[in-house]
């Protein structure tokens, strides 16, 4: 496995208040942690740091390749590595991240409001686990294709599949940031999970709102697809910035 990523704050914000990282698990198990901070001055970035730095460390610690534990062991998983282990090692920490973000804003009253949106993912053994809170996204690209694999949680999102406006409409509308669900925002979440079954020509892109809100998933794909591995995230910066780019810019790229 490869994987790339890249942050920029883009052409309109004081500070970038997204925050990447990525790192291997094991020789065959890699994962990606993506978040978008929102709060004022330093509140926003600090959620995004806090959360990242924290289920990255419980990812590292969790993260055992060759549990054999009866609690986890089944048969149809090579190497007695359930996919329940990963599920709810990403859930727990997910969900303990929010209580970390929560009690500090609580604590502080300069960092009351602060939270982040969260996108991440373990793939292992050619099978993405991913989970999400807020608009930061994964998709799945395959050939030509491209699939988005988690689902916004914005207020945007809930009037189009109520049918009071269309996706294009979506894209001028007044309230198109504004998310239903993040990290900090209460003291309990519930986060999106998903598994994706992937093959030796998949590649997994995770961004934030700022690539694809700005962008359009045919024309994100086509870079991806037709590009150097090693420079489409540079690229997916540039391809935002030239669309608008306000918003700060973050990209993951993982390639099987």
């Amino acid at each position: 496995m490869r994987v790339y990523s890249k942050t920029d704050i883009g052409t309109k914000r004081a500070e970038n208040q997204d925050r990447i990282w990525t790192g291997a698990l094991s020789e065959t198990a890699y994962a990606i942690v993506l978040c978008d901070g929102m709060g004022g001055e330093n509140a926003g970035s600090r959620a995004s740091q806090v959360t990242v730095d924290f289920i990255a460390e419980r990812f590292k610690k969790g993260f055992r390749e060759d549990n054999t534990d009866e609690e986890y062991f089944s048969a149809d998983n090579a190497g007695g590595f359930n996919r329940n282990t990963i599920r709810n090692l990403m859930i727990t920490s997910l969900i303990a991240a929010n209580s970390q973000v929560f009690g500090e804003a609580f604590a502080d009253v300069n960092k009351r409001g602060m939270g982040t949106t969260c996108v991440s993912a373990i793939v292992h053994n050619e099978v993405a686990y991913i989970i999400n809170v807020g608009d930061s996204r994964a998709y799945h690209i395959f050939g030509d294709n491209i699939q988005q694999i988690t689902k916004d949680h914005t207020y945007i999102r809930t009037l189009i599949e109520e049918g009071e406006i269309t996706i294009e409409e979506s894209k001028t509308h007044p309230n198109r940031n504004a998310i239903t669900r993040a990290i900090g925002a209460e003291s309990s979440i519930t986060p999106d999970y998903f598994e994706i079954d992937l093959h030796k020509e998949s590649i997994l892109l995770l961004c934030s709102d700022g690539l694809h809100s700005y962008g359009n998933d045919v024309e994100i794909a086509e870079i991806i697809v037709n590009n150097p591995k090693n420079k489409v995230c540079d690229l997916l910066v540039e391809y935002a910035i030239a669309k608008g780019g306000k918003d700060n810019i973050t990209a993951a790229i993982l390639v099987l």
